[in-house]
């Protein structure tokens, strides 16, 4: 086996790949990339057993031919070569590979292909095609919200639905809610909910750097498949029933708080600075025309900062987490923010004006 290829077509997609192998293995061989040659391409293949990303460059190949690299030191070595050289890699008989760039030469041990893990080749029940810059709005809008390492692991994962002409996305810790909700440019003609892992978002969410690039979706109930560029995103969806957050809704509210979003977000930031580190409490005093920032922490410091807002009804005082209340403002695309208290004080919703794409529910705490 034996191929040239240039440093500024494979490094792109090895970056991409490498990302996603973890760097504690189980088995030696899955810090490995796969290289599969043939006459007229090269795709290199990574995995975790979760996730798997497959990229596919155009090469010409005397023969074809497949084997496993150390995907790190591969990196590493491509990364440090010289700007536009080409990458010679001839596979030796001692289950070495050598590597040869310019005036540098590399040899690397090598697992063989056969022994290369794979998801295996599965039936689709759905599939449906959108823009990339659509998807990637709707994870940046929700997937700061998911669960890291939750028992309740349905929470460690972002669910999408598809109604019909609808995407949905919502994500929860259980703590705070974030759903984003946008059509797609033609009927479907079906409904799903599947759950995406939260690796599997974050390096799903890293790919999506061309907002005019087309994806192709394909889903089961187990696994999903994306194409984009000349990627395939594969991962294995979650196994479990996301909780029914509708009920939220289905309660009284009171009076809505209107407050400048820019306003709001920088007394939270100057505010926050004096909150306790671990729970970040700024306690609200709500009244007709006004909002009181208020924190304190162990040290005895405090901060205190007065903002107008719009606003009828009795006052209100509450607390919430100023992380999570600056997560929700900083996500709205409107220069105004509506805050909407639940009759029990049990929930705080946030969005925009007359906004139905994106909500933001936040549970209060106690100071």
């Amino acid at each position: 086996m034996k191929f040239t290829v240039n440093r500024e077509i494979l490094l792109p997609p090895l970056q991409q790949i490498v990302n996603v192998i973890e760097k504690r293995q189980t088995m030696p061989i899955l810090a490995n990339v796969l290289l599969d040659i043939q006459q007229d391409s090269l795709t290199l293949t990574g995995t975790d057993l979760e996730i798997q990303l497959v990229a596919k460059i155009g090469i010409e190949a005397p023969a074809k031919g497949a084997i496993t690299l150390p995907a790190k030191k591969f990196l590493d070595i491509c990364r440090l070569l010289p700007a536009g050289v080409d990458i010679k890699l001839e596979l030796m008989d001692d289950h070495k590979i050598k590597i040869v760039a310019a005036r540098s030469r590399f040899t690397l041990n090598c697992l063989p292909a056969e022994n290369y893990p794979e998801f295996a080749h599965l039936q689709f029940e759905h599939e449906f095609s959108m823009d990339a810059g659509k998807l990637k709005k709707a994870f940046d809008k929700t997937l700061f919200c998911m669960a890291s390492q939750d028992v309740r692991y349905y929470l460690n994962g972002l669910l999408l639905s598809v109604s019909n002409n609808t995407l949905k996305l919502v994500a929860s810790d259980g703590h705070r809610l974030s759903i984003y909700q946008d059509p797609l440019d033609e009927a479907l003609g079906f409904e799903a909910r599947i759950i995406l892992p939260r690796k599997g978002v974050m390096e799903l969410n890293r790919l999506l750097d061309d907002p005019d690039a087309s994806l192709h979706l394909a889903f089961s109930s187990n696994h999903i498949r994306i194409h984009i560029k000349n990627l395939v995103f594969s991962a294995k969806l979650v196994d479990a029933k996301y909780p029914d957050f509708s009920k939220v809704f289905q309660q009284s509210f009171l009076n809505e708080i209107r407050i400048p979003k820019q306003v709001f977000k920088e007394a939270l930031t100057r505010v926050a600075v004096l909150s306790n580190e671990k729970f970040k409490g700024i306690g609200l005093d709500i009244e007709p025309g006004n909002l009181r920032l208020s924190t304190h922490n162990p040290e005895h410091d405090e901060a205190e900062e007065e903002v107008l807002i719009e606003y009828t009804g009795d006052p209100i005082n509450i607390a919430f987490n100023a992380q999570y209340l600056l997560d929700a403002v900083g996500n709205l695309d409107s220069e105004l923010a509506i805050l909407t208290l639940a009759s029990n004080l049990g929930s705080c919703f946030i969005n925009e004006p007359n906004g139905e794409v994106y909500k933001f529910i936040i549970m209060p705490m106690r100071l």
